[in-house]
């Protein structure tokens, strides 16, 4: 049987054979485990009888003996550990053996005398005869169906796990991703994947079209096979809209784009015809939306049309228009004046008279316009004008708080809290989100209050908006606030700035710059940058920003200096934020954050713990930065925190190495599998610093960055800095970024709906049902396709 099993595996690459002695450490969720072996036989160097295996694996058996390929590598903690990229148990080779096997823990029920009587009847080819055909099983006397269908189960669960991943590891694919791929399919991975490997494009993150193409060549599905180009299309698809941030693609650019992808991976001509016929196809089955020459993922498409019904929906109540005569709302404003002692401009009051009356409202203005001002107001005269208590213990049991606070970051919430004084929160936890949604569910939830604040909203993407939208009850009026200046969402769409395009919601526009007065010369910047000019000035030394000229490879000395100062100062590591747009490069992000980690939290003596992942290593004091929502622990993408312990596999009961994040309170734990979900924050990337203010940002702008450079990026830099800007690179590489408006716009078809749809208001309701995400399983499969064939995507060709 030994000889069987090597038969599998190429000799000369390295491997071990053992006896299982203990499992050190089993993680159900993504098989990782960590177990002792007796050595019984291997082709290395090493000379110990034992030895420690690393890998993906099911929980091993007590004394079995399993054959594991892959290299040893010495841990800088644990010391010489095997490192196995594939494995495969050694069946019993004995009728004792076998008898020991089948009456072992592993088949329940099954005691020796029953595993007697099967080898004494099948002999020592007992275990691949029931696996090949579970009828023999027949032979056995005595035998229930029940129990000798539980012993094929088992045999197959256990043998058939070994079985794929050395089909998936001959494949091409890793151990890590062999695993993920069997716990999505189980043990029809290999009749799925044989029938249409390009299945993984859609169901298995991490896999992307030119791995699946890979498989598909060696299975012979090549060329114009229609499972694909289907899965080129939908891929293709997916880029555009996840990675890209539009909403939906031009068939032509579509087309154009899916015959490249199949022909870079295989040469053979693929006509305009054969990709539109399937494209036509996948329409039919609803997998995509096809509306005039617009492709769209239906999520997509439905969360764009949900918008708008929802914004229908929403201003179709006027009841709020006369509920307070101007002499009430004149006599409350004067008092609320006094009370907190602010003279609101007339812009300022015209925004919190336009929110009282009004079912939804966008509140917009750069930095130093008094947005925040403005919120403050709203909340406080809507409590004293409705008569309503802002002290959250007088309401108990299941009368809701009247003013809910929302923002799509937890730091944008925090500062939103600090400002009014009330509790404020993130979106997705608003809306009781855990993370693990699809993004075509349509699970009924309603915000309860009867005042909406929505902060940050130009991060708020469609999928979002939609959900939050369909979230407000009829009975709560809504305030969107954001500054249209900004970046866009990180995810598809652009929806503050369709909003405020379409003119379809009530707005005011704050303009008139209150924090210059104080002498705020980042503000004036930062609206001079809006109007795509940098001021003179730009290199003189001003009292809250300064400009430093220097080249990419000064960067890291430069930025050094700088932060050396601040630290001088008694500034902290959480009071100093760098920001750059680009992650590699001697000016990226990863290698200022190497260099960052030794001025802001150095470990000269090795005296305070360390956890090494990958090229990263993290120590006691790190500033560390969120990359994956984690609402379970009400943590989100973008959140910032502190590591304040390491737990090493020797300390605790859970046997593996930890790492404790604190985010402004929330503790977090980490295994050394989490690890990929945070990275260090002492530089980040403008997108991840959105939503958040820092006392000092240092912003290097260079001419390696020339891809990334524009306007609202720039913008949303500099506006994240409370007290002082630190600018250092090129003048004129910040001076281009300045004056290149974002020619990456997005596509977008909701300003166009709103402004043809919001119009009408005759029964806002009628279409609620197929606003909503999942209606496409309703919807008419050739919705928008009428008369189209594929030779309407022939356009392509010209």
């Amino acid at each position: 049987m030994a000889s069987e099993s090597l038969d599998l595996f190429n000799e000369e690459e390295p491997f071990i054979k053992g006896r299982h002695i203990v499992t050190i450490f089993h993680n159900e969720d993504n098989m990782y485990s960590v177990v002792r072996v007796r050595i019984e036989e291997t082709n290395t160097s090493n000379e110990e009888k034992e030895a420690v295996v690393t890998g993906h694996f099911p929980r091993m058996q007590d004394e079995d003996t399993y054959l594991f390929y892959g290299r040893f590598k010495e841990h800088p903690k644990f010391g010489m550990q095997f490192l196995a990229s594939r494995f495969q148990k050694e069946l019993p080779q004995t009728k004792q053996g076998i008898v020991h096997y089948l009456s072992s823990d592993l088949f329940s029920g099954i005691g020796k005398k029953t595993a007697q009587k099967i080898v004494d009847i099948l002999g020592e080819k007992a275990i691949s005869k029931i696996m090949e055909n579970e009828a023999v099983l027949n032979e056995i006397p005595k035998l229930t169906a029940e129990k000798a269908k539980h012993i094929y189960d088992v045999l197959i669960e256990h043998q058939g796990l070994e079985k794929i991943m050395v089909h998936l590891n001959d494949w091409g694919f890793g151990p890590q991703l062999s695993m993920k791929i069997y716990q999505s399919y189980q043990n029809a991975t290999l009749e799925i994947l044989q029938k249409n490997p390009y299945q993984l494009v859609y169901d298995i993150e991490g896999v992307g079209f030119g791995k699946a193409d890979e498989l598909g060549r060696q299975l012979g599905l090549s060329g114009k096979h229609p499972d694909r180009i289907k899965a080129a299309c939908l891929y293709c698809l997916q880029q555009i809209s996840l990675q890209e941030g539009h909403v939906y693609a031009d068939s032509k650019a579509l087309l154009i784009r899916v015959r490249d992808l199949l022909q870079k991976h295989q040469p053979e001509r693929i006509e305009y015809t054969d990709i539109s016929e399937l494209l036509v196809q996948l329409h039919e089955e609803g997998r995509l939306i096809g509306e005039e020459k617009r492709i769209y993922m239906p999520s997509l498409y439905f969360s764009e049309k949900g918008i708008v019904t929802n914004i229908k929906r929403l201003l179709s109540h006027k009841e709020y228009e006369e509920q307070f005569p101007e002499s009430e709302f004149l006599l409350a404003l004067g008092q609320l004046e006094e009370r907190i002692e602010v003279s609101y401009a007339p812009s300022q009051k015209e925004a919190i008279q336009t929110a009282l009356s009004s079912s939804l409202m966008i509140l917009t203005g750069g930095p130093g316009t008094g947005k925040t001002t403005v919120i403050k107001g709203i909340v406080e005269l809507f409590s004293e004008l409705h008569g309503l208590s802002l002290d959250p213990d007088t309401y108990t049991g299941e009368e809701a708080f009247p003013v809910v606070l929302a923002a799509p970051t937890g730091r944008a919430a925090k500062r939103m809290s600090e400002s009014t004084g009330l509790r404020a929160m993130t979106i997705h936890r608003l809306l009781g989100f855990t993370g693990q949604e699809d993004l075509e569910e349509n699970e009924e939830r309603l915000v309860d209050g009867r005042l909406l604040i929505v902060d940050e909203m130009s991060m708020v993407d469609t999928w979002l908006a939609n959900q939050l939208l369909q979230a407000v009850p009829d009975t709560m009026q809504v305030i969107l606030v954001g500054d249209q200046d900004q970046l866009p969402s990180v995810g598809p769409g652009q929806v503050l700035q369709d909003l405020l395009h379409s003119k379809a919601v009530p707005t005011v526009q704050l303009t008139d710059i209150y924090r210059q007065e104080e002498g705020s010369s980042i503000i004036e910047l930062a609206h001079q940058m809006k109007q795509g000019r940098l001021p003179q000035n730009l290199r003189q030394q001003q009292p809250d920003r300064s400009f430093i000229p220097c080249h990419t490879n000064q960067m890291e000395e430069v930025v050094g200096k700088i932060v050396r100062n601040a630290l001088s100062k008694g500034y902290t590591a959480k009071d100093i934020q760098v920001l750059a747009p680009m992650y590699r490069g001697p000016a990226g992000i990863d290698r200022l954050n190497k260099v960052l980690q030794e001025l802001m939290n150095p470990n000269p003596d090795n005296s305070r713990k360390e956890l090494s992942w990958g090229d990263v290593t993290y120590r006691i004091g790190d500033k560390v930065l969120q990359l994956v929502n984690q609402p379970e622990s009400h943590v989100f993408n973008g959140d910032m925190g502190e590591v304040i312990s390491i737990f090493y596999a020797k300390e605790n009961t859970e046997k593996q190495d930890m790492l404790l994040v604190s985010f402004e309170g929330v503790e977090v734990t980490y295994t050394r599998q989490d690890l990929n979900q945070i990275t260090h924050a002492f530089c980040c990337s403008i997108h991840k610093s959105q939503g958040s203010e820092f006392p000092i940002v240092i912003l290097p702008v260079v001419k390696s960055y020339y891809r990334m450079l524009r306007r609202n990026l720039l913008y949303t830099a500099i506006t994240r800095s409370k007290q002082f800007l630190i600018m250092c690179g090129e003048e004129e590489a910040f001076r281009f970024g300045v004056e290149r408006k974002d020619d990456l716009s997005r596509l977008t078809t909701l300003r166009q709906k709103l402004e043809t749809d919001v119009e009408n208001l005759e029964d806002p309701k009628s279409a609620q049902e197929g606003s909503k995400v999942g209606a496409i399983d309703n919807a008419d499969p050739m919705i928008g396709m009428d008369g189209i064939t594929p030779y309407d995507f022939m356009e392509a060709q010209s």
